[in-house]
């Protein structure tokens, strides 16, 4: 039986792996003030820079790729500082990828959850 966190206890994401948390994505499906269409992934976001809890809520196109359970169930995301070491031994949803300069991201599935890494360049902004 696997070790049960105590109310006080951070996830093992953070205690454990290491990993810090940067934000909560939630997909939704009305135009929302302040949209950045990002036009090549077929994704619309907003809120991440002003929000002062890491929301940010995602509008898909139509010929957005992403599976189905990203476009619907809300998902954390956690910076990593290795993420080819952080995904060994995970169920990997979105395989590693570089959506703009100096950022890797891959999706795992935990739990029927999808959990987004993130590794920035030393460098990255």
């Amino acid at each position: 039986m696997a070790d049960k966190r105590r109310n006080r206890e951070d996830p093992a994401a953070v205690a454990r792996f290491g990993w810090r948390y940067h934000h909560l994505g939630i997909p939704h499906s009305s135009p929302r003030d302040d949209e950045l269409h990002l036009k090549t992934l077929g994704v619309h976001v907003c809120g991440f820079e002003t929000s002062p809890y890491g929301v940010e809520w995602m509008r898909f196109d139509t010929h957005c790729q992403v599976p189905e359970i990203v476009k619907t169930v809300p998902h954390l995301a956690f910076v990593v500082d290795d993420l080819d070491i952080a995904l060994k031994g995970k169920q990997i949803l979105i395989a590693p990828n570089s959506p703009s300069p100096g950022v890797r991201v891959a999706f795992i599935l935990d739990d029927g959850a999808p959990i987004e890494l993130l590794e920035f360049a030393p460098d990255s902004d």
